[in-house]
């Protein structure tokens, strides 16, 4: 398997990152995720957080490769939204910690993915998109109904609104697995947080795409996307992964971090510790447990090549 990949996420004009990123790459098969804490409940870092330590968690734990991709994401992202609840164990309900997220297999020549809420993954060929997830939000309901257009729906005063998200309520929340679908060389997956698409157009992120390397169209991305925001920007974070041939990796296995900038929460198990964190609220002893958890992952990576 051999992908090329970049992620970037900045916090914008907020006093806090509460978007996480992360990338982890072994035995032929890759997983990617995008969380996005929800920003008008408690501890949307936190719930982030946990999200996605919880999820890679998950991807070093299971046997590789997969043999149910699908099965997979739907225990995982169940699992993430188990210990987001669990932090809001004894909260009023409408303050707990509540995140979305947007993730994804890559494993052979196909991809496999799962959200919830509005965190988004989008399938690029050609230039354009050619598939993408639709949010379980409100105006998503509209736009489908053809109530509203898509002009509409992008300057629409609810379109922050989310049907469902991770945390808060015990239930599961709905999930929407997109299935198997192949990859082709040269294709591009992006997951991204709302602060990606709520300012960037669709039509935008596939032009620099397909006119840059990925290293150098999602810091462009994000930036474009804070420039948009202006004043209120929200943070952004993109993630992307062009897909070149199903041949074994050189470097496979272990964690896979890009880091492209200041105020970058790096990815895979590292989240906590990105440059730009001084907002979390985090002790010396969780910090000692993540730099555990870093070293832990490493070992058993370096133990599955020899």
């Amino acid at each position: 398997m051999q992908i090329e990949h970049a992620d970037l996420s900045l916090v914008g004009n907020r006093e806090e990152n509460q978007d996480r990123v992360a990338i982890a790459i072994d035995d032929g098969a890759a997983f990617l995720a995008v969380v996005d804490g929800m920003g008008g409940h408690a501890d949307g870092a936190r719930a982030a957080e946990v999200a996605i330590r919880t999820m890679v968690a998950e991807f070093w734990e299971a046997s590789r490769p997969l043999f149910d991709p699908d099965g997979f994401l739907h225990l995982t992202v169940g699992r993430a939204h188990e210990a987001v609840v669990a932090l809001g164990h004894g909260l009023p309900q409408e303050i707990r910690p509540r995140a979305t997220c947007a993730v994804c297999i890559v494993q052979g020549a196909n991809a496999y993915w799962a959200h919830v809420g509005d965190s988004r993954i989008y399938l690029l060929r050609g230039g354009r998109v050619h598939e993408r997830t639709r949010d379980h939000s409100h105006v998503e309901l509209l736009l489908r109904a053809g109530r509203i257009t898509e002009r509409q729906a992008h300057d629409h005063p609810m379109r922050n609104y989310v049907e469902c998200c991770i945390g808060g309520d015990p239930v599961l929340p709905e999930m929407s697995l997109g299935g198997r679908r192949s990859l082709l060389p040269g294709d591009v997956l992006l997951l991204c947080s709302d602060g990606l698409w709520g300012t960037v157009d669709d039509k935008a992120i596939t032009e620099l795409l397909a006119r840059h390397p990925i290293s150098d169209a999602v810091p462009e991305l994000v930036e474009r996307a804070l420039r948009s925001g202006g004043p209120g920007s929200d943070n952004v974070t993109v993630l992307a992964v062009e897909w070149e041939a199903a041949e074994e990796l050189d470097n496979a296995g272990g964690v896979s971090t890009t880091s492209l900038g200041d105020e970058v929460f790096a990815s895979t198990i590292q989240a906590s510790l990105g440059a730009g964190s001084a907002g979390d609220d985090l002790d010396d002893a969780e910090i000692e447990r993540s730099i555990r958890e870093i070293n832990e992952a490493i070992e058993r990576s370096s133990g599955r090549r020899r």
